[in-house]
């Protein structure tokens, strides 16, 4: 729908196929298809009128979308019948008066006026002799604006063809194409004197051997003469390419339509109607494209003769040029302006799609208080008491040591900002860095204060350490999968397996969304799933309790599958980065799985008790779920070799320990992916900008602080009192401490935030209960995932907060959150201190 609209010709727009409508029928029909609506009949939509439905062969489903179909096309058929008539009318005319200015040669010349000095755009694309430009300068009131020709005087009939569309190079409100074009017509450096040098060789042999036309001639005349008709061809030719583009638009769109209709209602209708129906429509006819086609070439053939001396290469070249021109011109200003109100939510009549985007309301004022003229919000409160919290800790000795109590000071400052969100989570990350080396906190081997110059050194060779680049790596195995569709073409055929029954399907999606984070992150998993659930959705009963508990039960198993892989989520991998000696992928899977697939179970037990999803919204028996179809198409060799280097990748990296002495790092096997999808083309440099780079500069952050807290001093000095709090209590005791605080912290803040304050915590409690710092780190990672009791507790809870039915109507509320998600989040939280624990001991 957004490509038709972006590549439609504005006021042509009520002439398209109406491709949003037809989506909007093909779900009632799918409704219809699933027992829930009664359609006897169809509606046109132009008429006003009803018509019952006729007796057809072939699917229920094809008698009622068919019309539909045939209402668009006689349309289509209607509006293309009158511009190609008027179109090939204007291409014969405008060879008429070609044919008669040619006749009349310079016969008009003593009629010709000229009022004022040539100002026009387009001097420098008309073919002249080089002293042409040297013309007499004529004094005039009207100096400054574009000279007006006279087109009776010059022998040019006044009326003009009617055109819709101007052009940059005739219009001085587009200076940057107007710069471009010229910049293609004028090459400047030594080349470019070197072609002009030829040009004008070429012209002045071309001008003693041709004899003088209307076409060639260097008169003031013949020149504002070829500059007409350059015009009147220019406009007509974009026209015209229009019209074939508006052919080639909607035979597009009657594919794509069918296609989804095919794919929604289980129908096979695309291929046979669009070989007997659409392409025996008029604008489809291979008679009509050839019709443009030899339009198009007859139009290139008067430029040719017109404008640019015999040239035809360059004729073409410019007329694509002037029509590029003219598509950036509309696509820059018509169409910004309607995605701007549909943006806005402005646009009417549109059907509403299921499914919500996150929307952040514009922040408002404190009980409209306003101090200095400035007005007063919640997060320049915060701002303002987190700079007030820095100051004082700065200059108050709370920490013993100098370069700890400022560091103390630092951590303060960013956990405030953090956990407040007073500024973008990934901005108060790049304070670390900056407050890091401008306070020197960082101290050398010999405890003695850095300079600042070997302080940046430092703190930036941590900052980008072989987790960060493992972190990206994860990223591109996320972009690779998604952009091959091998995470749909996997996931729908799962899900074919799970029947029709609510249990059952509930499980399976649980599953698939777990299974999906492990490997394209609990970020885009989530995404998917809940656009793979919208046939089921649309064809809920109202008020059914399946539509809330699937969307609810999507977002808590993506936040386990959080815990479930290392690259996951940012919080897994800072841990790994924190553990010494680092833990590798096969002990992570030997714990995480069992602890992951454990919770999935009691969850959905949960789920069941609590919403009885299979029961009937009228209490009578139970709803029967629409079984998900698996994609027809096979696997390509492209995705044959993303999924055998993803393979290859994650075998690697299970076994970095063995290789260790060839790879030096897991860091290092995340160069595979990287190397091997961008340089064969499977991802390009888009996908690689389209990575979540503010996660990776706030795990970068994350890590630089968590090293300035051991390089200050401060954690020597933490670890002092925590010895304290810990003597006496034996390892579990302290896990069954932990699990609560790491759980209530990572609900109210980002999980990766979580880990960044609590890991150097866990570590050095481990650390002093007998070596037991991975342990706790391990366990605090996999907590930081179960924290999903508010809507606001990582991003799938988000993004299930905000799904929509087709009524506008959230599927979930505050409720469905407490009621279910807090318990959902205490379960996974005694899974990962009992059963992750008993695991983690087996595995040494």
């Amino acid at each position: 729908s957004s490509s038709l609209k972006f590549n439609a010709v504005s006021e042509w727009w009520e002439d398209y196929i109406a491709y949003d409508a037809l989506k909007k029928y093909i779900y009632q029909l799918e409704k219809h298809q699933h027992g829930q609506q009664q359609v006897t009949s169809y509606h046109d939509i132009e008429s006003n009128e009803r018509a019952s439905l006729m007796g057809r062969s072939g699917n229920p489903t094809d008698d009622v979308f068919v019309p539909y179909l045939d209402q668009e096309l006689k349309k289509i058929v209607l509006f293309y019948e009158q511009q190609e008539k008027e179109l090939l009318e204007e291409v014969v005319e405008l060879e008429e008066l070609v044919e008669k200015q040619e006749a009349d040669g310079f016969a008009a010349e003593e009629r010709y006026m000229d009022d004022d000095d040539d100002d026009d755009d387009d001097d420098d694309s008309i073919s002249r002799s080089p002293d042409t430009s040297r013309r007499r300068r004529r004094k005039s009131s009207s100096a400054g604006r574009p000279r007006t020709v006279s087109l009776s005087a010059a022998g040019i009939p006044e009326h003009s063809p009617r055109r819709r569309y101007s052009i940059s190079s005739t219009s001085d409100h587009n200076p940057d194409l107007e710069e471009s074009g010229a910049s293609l017509r004028s090459p400047k450096g030594t080349f470019g004197r070197l072609a002009n040098r030829f040009n004008i060789m070429r012209d002045s042999v071309t001008s003693s051997t041709l004899e003088a036309t209307i076409w060639n001639a260097k008169s003031d005349f013949a020149y504002d003469t070829r500059l007409l008709y350059k015009r009147k061809i220019t406009l007509l030719y974009i026209s015209v390419s229009n019209l074939r583009s508006y052919v080639e638009v909607n035979y597009s769109g009657f594919r794509k339509i069918l296609k989804k209709y095919d794919k929604v209602t289980y129908s096979e209708l695309k291929d046979r109607y669009l070989h007997e129906t659409v392409e025996l429509g008029l604008p489809f006819t291979q008679a009509s494209k050839s019709n443009l086609t030899d339009a198009i070439a007859r139009l290139i053939a008067l430029y040719t003769k017109c404008v640019t001396r015999g040239d035809a290469t360059m004729a073409k070249q410019q007329l694509r040029l002037h029509q590029r021109e003219n598509i950036a011109w509309e696509r820059d200003t018509v169409w910004r302006q309607m995605i701007g109100r549909e943006r806005r939510g402005e646009g009417e009549g549109e059907p509403k799609a299921i499914g919500g985007t996150l929307i952040t309301p514009e922040e408002e004022e404190v009980k409209k208080l306003r101090f200095l003229g400035v007005r007063v919000t919640k997060k320049k409160i915060f701002m303002t008491i987190s700079a007030i919290v820095f100051a004082v800790l700065l200059n108050v000795q709370t920490v013993a040591g100098e370069e700890a109590n400022r560091c103390f000071a630092i951590l303060t400052f960013c956990t405030v900002l953090w956990a407040t969100e007073a500024i973008p989570l990934f901005v108060t990350s790049m304070f670390v860095p900056l407050l890091l080396v401008g306070l020197q906190v960082i101290r050398g081997e010999d405890d003695k204060r850095l300079e600042r110059r070997e302080a940046t050194a430092y703190v930036f060779s941590i900052m980008f350490s072989p987790t960060i680049m493992l972190l990206i790596g994860g990223f591109t195995i996320s972009s690779a999968l998604s952009k091959t569709n091998i995470d749909r073409v996997i996931i729908t055929r799962v899900l074919s397996l799970a029947g029709s029954k609510p249990r059952s399907v509930l499980l399976a999606f649980m599953g698939v969304s777990c299974f999906a984070s492990m490997w394209i992150s609990n970020v885009a998993a989530p995404t998917l799933c809940f656009t793979l659930i919208r046939p089921i959705l649309r064809t809920l009963p109202p008020k059914s309790a399946f539509g809330p508990c699937l969307i609810l039960a999507i977002a808590l198993a993506a936040n386990i599958g959080g815990q479930s892989s290392p690259i996951s989520s940012p919080q897994n991998l800072i841990a790994l980065g924190a553990m010494d000696p680092p833990l590798d992928w096969g002990r992570w899977f030997a714990v995480s799985l069992p602890v992951s697939a454990i919770s999935i179970l009691l969850i959905w037990a949960l789920l069941l008790a609590s919403y009885k999803p299979a029961r009937s919204p009228d209490g009578e028996g139970e709803i029967e779920i629409r079984t998900i179809r698996p994609t027809r198409e096979p696997f390509t060799l492209k995705q044959y070799w993303v999924t055998f280097v993803c393979l290859v990748t994650i075998g690697l990296w299970c076994v970095e320990h063995n290789i260790e002495k060839y790879v030096g790092d897991m860091g290092v096997i995340a160069i595979i992916p990287i190397v091997a999808f961008f340089s064969t083309g499977v991802l390009k440099k888009d996908d690689f900008e389209q990575f979540a780079w503010t996660i990776v500069f706030l795990a970068m952050g994350g890590i630089a602080l968590g090293k300035g807290v051991v390089s200050s001093g401060l954690l020597e000095v933490m670890d002092e009192s925590i010895r304290g709090l810990v003597e006496g209590f034996s390892v579990y005791n302290v896990v069954l401490i932990l699990a609560p605080i790491v759980l209530v912290i990572s609900t109210f803040i980002s999980h990766t935030i979580a880990s960044v304050l609590l890991v150097p915590i866990a570590k050095e409690v481990g650390s002093n209960l007998g070596g037991h710092g991975n342990l706790l780190i391990f366990i605090t990672a996999l907590i930081c995932s179960t924290g999903m009791g508010m809507p606001v507790s990582g991003f799938p809870n988000q993004t299930a907060a905000t799904q929509e039915d087709e009524m506008g109507e959230l599927y979930l509320s505050n409720v469905d959150f407490l009621k279910n998600g807090v318990p959902a989040s205490i379960i996974a939280t005694m899974v990962v201190a009992t059963v992750g624990f008993l695991l983690m001991k087996v595995i040494g």
